[in-house]
C-alpha cells in the first residue's frame, strides 16, 4: 500500500473496463466513498502492457471487461506482476468456457444438467440422438443468452449443425450440447461474494431463454439454505471470488446451469434490496489487504 502526504495509508485499486456501464459507475462511486481508497479506471481499449516491466502500483485490480479475451489476458498480466485480481485468471478462464465450468461443477459433485461435448457435426448429431430431444446447443464461449438453440428434433439438429459448420469460426467448432430443462417460465440467478450468497433473483419469461438481457423480468428470490449451499459450492468449484450463478429448479432439487465471472447486477439491487456494489467493493478491498 502507498502513503498519501498526510501519512495515511492508501489502497490503490485498478478497475479495468471496456465501457462504463451502470455497474462500473456504481462500483467506482462505491470505491470513491471509502476513506483511504484511490480507484483508477483502466480502459482496456487504451492500455498497453510492457510484459518485461511492471509499470503499475496497484494493491488490487478488479476486472470489469466486456470482452472475454481482453479480460483473461489483462488479468494474467497483472497476476504475473504479483498484483491480486478479482476475479482471478483461473476463475475467468474457467467461467469463460461453458465446457470448463461444467467440468468443474461435475468434478465438485454438484447437480447440473446432462451435457455432451463433440467435435464434428456427425458426432454432435449422434450425441443429440443419445441425449434426446428437445436439447440445447450452445457456443462454448458466450453470454447474454446469444446463439443458444433449442433443438426439438433431428431435422432441426441437422439444419443447425450444417449452419454451424458453414459459419466455420472457432466458436462453432466445438459442439456443447446440454439437456433441455423445462424451467416452467423461470430460473434463478444467485450472487456470490466470497463465502456468501448475498442475494438472488428469479428471472421470469414466457420464452425458454429467461436472461434479463433477452427480456426476462426480475423479482426477488429468497436465499434458502439449499440455494446458499449450492451457490457457494458452485462458486468454490470454479475458484471462488465474485460470481453470479444460473440455477435451475428441478424435481430432484436445484441444479447449476452456468457461472458468470463479470456479473451484471443493475436489475438486482432494488429487486433484492441488497447493496451489491458495496458487497463487491468490500470483498475487493479485503483481497487487497491480504
Amino acid at each position: 500500500m502507498s502513503f498519501a502526504k498526510s501519512g495515511v495509508e492508501t489502497m490503490r485499486v485498478g478497475l479495468i473496463h471496456s465501457i462504463i456501464r451502470k455497474e462500473e459507475k456504481l462500483l467506482l462511486d462505491e470505491f470513491r466513498s471509502r476513506p483511504g481508497v484511490e480507484v483508477v479506471p483502466i480502459d482496456d481499449r487504451e492500455i498497453v502492457f510492457n510484459l518485461h516491466r511492471n509499470d503499475f502500483s496497484f494493491d488490487v485490480v478488479i476486472e470489469r471487461c466486456v470482452n472475454h479475451s481482453r479480460a483473461i489476458h489483462a488479468i494474467k498480466v497483472f497476476e504475473d506482476f504479483g498484483i491480486p485480481t478479482v476475479n482471478t485468471y483461473q476463475v475467468a478462464e474457467t467461467c469463460g468456457s461453458k465446457f470448463l465450468t461444467t467440468q468443474a461443477i461435475i468434478k465438485a459433485g454438484i447437480r447440473t444438467p446432462r451435457c455432451y461435448l463433440a467435435f464434428t457435426p456427425e458426432s454432435a448429431l449422434a450425441a443429440m440422438n443419445e441425449l434426446g430431444y428437445p436439447c440445447v446447443i450452445k457456443p462454448n464461449t458466450g453470454s447474454w443468452g446469444r446463439l443458444l438453440s433449442k433443438v426439438n428434433d433431428r431435422d432441426a439438429a441437422e439444419a443447425i449443425l450444417e449452419h454451424k459448420e458453414i459459419l466455420g469460426s472457432y466458436h462453432h467448432s466445438i459442439f456443447y450440447i446440454q439437456e433441455y430443462v423445462d424451467k416452467r417460465g423461470r430460473d434463478i440467478r444467485s450472487f456470490v461474494v466470497g463465502d456468501s450468497c448475498i442475494c438472488a433473483i428469479y428471472r421470469q419469461s414466457e420464452h425458454w431463454i429467461t436472461n434479463t438481457a433477452r427480456g426476462g423480468k426480475a423479482s426477488n428470490c429468497p436465499v434458502t439454505d439449499e440455494l446458499h449451499d449450492i451457490s457457494v459450492r458452485a462458486a468454490k468449484a470454479v475458484g471462488g471470488g465474485v460470481v453470479a450463478i444460473d440455477v435451475f429448479e428441478t424435481s430432484e432439487g436445484l441444479s447449476i446451469n452456468e457461472v458468470n465471472y463479470t456479473m451484471e447486477f443493475r436489475n438486482s439491487i432494488d429487486t433484492t434490496g441488497v447493496n451489491i456494489p458495496a458487497k463487491v467493493v468490500g470483498y475487493v478491498l479485503e483481497v487487497g489487504r491480504r
